[in-house]
């Protein structure tokens, strides 16, 4: 039994080693801009996110449910049209919800939480990771804190909420069965 704490043990080292170095490397080698630092880590935190999906076995999940996310967040910014809401800073629409906002506060959330075992250093960098994201698109111009906060709460949502176990998954399938009964009734038999 001891064996098998100290492989755990040093597979949880391994793995906070490799987040830490992918993170570093991602700063490393992307031009010194805020907004680049940005982009490059609403594409790593995700990325690192699903490795440790891939791991744990729940890779297929986990891109159904970061799949969803964007498309709801790129449906928003498509129906929300011309309202002050959705104008971003610098002129033109699109804005709200923030996309890599709501990409990184995915990654960090999935890494976080299921990733990151008896590191509060490692959770502590990949949470400013994530946070230096929405402060990366503000500071751009991009969004405003607003459409960034929108960006993390849709992120944080789709990594947490909607988990195969989790009872609002549940009450949202149940919702979808009733609403396709209802359907049915009006359609009739074929």
């Amino acid at each position: 039994m001891q064996r098998i704490r100290e492989i755990l043990a040093a597979s949880n080292r391994a793995r906070n080693w490799v987040i830490l170095s992918v993170l570093a490397l991602t700063i490393a080698v992307t031009p010194p801009n805020s907004e680049r630092f940005g982009d490059r880590l609403q594409i790593a935190l995700p990325l690192l996110g699903l490795g440790c999906a891939v791991v744990t076995g729940g890779a297929g999940e986990y891109l159904l449910r970061f799949t969803a996310g964007l498309a709801v967040v790129h449906a928003s910014k498509n129906a929300l049209g011309e309202i002050p809401l959705n104008a971003r800073p610098w002129g033109g629409y699109h804005g709200f919800p923030s996309g890599h906002s709501a990409a990184a506060a995915f990654g960090t959330s999935a890494l976080v939480n299921n990733c990151i075992a008896n590191s509060p250093f490692v959770k502590a960098t990949v949470v400013i990771a994530g946070g230096f994201v929405g402060a990366s698109r503000i500071e751009a111009g991009a969004h405003n804190i607003w459409q960034v906060l929108a960006g993390i709460i849709v992120g944080f949502l789709f990594e947490r909420a909607l988990r195969r176990n989790s009872p609002r998954r549940a009450r949202m399938t149940q919702f979808f069965h009733w609403i396709m009964q209802r359907f049915r009734r009006i359609k009739g038999p074929k």
